[in-house]
């Protein structure tokens, strides 16, 4: 028995440890120049990380109706980012809820009402918790530092 739990200990340190280095690795990844620019024309262009694979693939698959907005791109600019991201991203968590970055598990663990008072995200400052550079100054850089943060008045 003490061998069993030493090895389940054992696993589950290797997996927080590999799920920390994809964290730090895709935060300095130098992002696809095409998706930068497509994706920042109305958010930041958000670090493949964010989301596992699959959910990625439903993003890009349905870009004519993204969150509400065509975001369609010409068949070559949408292939590339496509195989970008799918490239740099893992099935790694439990895809959320309509693949919304801001209801992962991780983001709500990061940003739920223990750490980020509700009023915030209602802010005309904020406006909402996709609006990451808000309150990380650093987002587009790929820094989500917590020491780095300032929520605005």
């Amino acid at each position: 028995m003490a061998q069993f739990k030493t090895l389940t200990f054992g696993l589950m340190l290797l997996g927080c440890s590999a799920l920390a280095l994809a964290e730090e690795g895709n935060s300095r990844l130098k992002l696809n120049p095409k998706m930068t620019q497509e994706c920042s024309a109305c958010h930041i262009a958000y670090r493949p990380n964010f989301l596992p694979t699959s959910s990625w693939k439903q993003v890009m698959g349905a870009l004519d109706k993204h969150f509400g907005t065509d975001a369609s791109l010409p068949a070559a600019d949408h292939k590339e980012v496509t195989d970008w991201i799918v490239a740099h991203s893992q099935e790694i968590g439990t895809p959320p809820p309509d693949n919304r970055i801001t209801r992962s598990f991780w983001f709500t663990r990061k940003h739920g009402t223990n750490h980020i008072k509700a009023d915030v995200w209602s802010r005309d400052s904020v406006k909402s918790p996709a609006n990451c550079q808000a309150c990380h100054v650093n987002a587009a850089q790929g820094d989500f530092n917590e020491h780095n943060i300032r929520i605005p008045r």
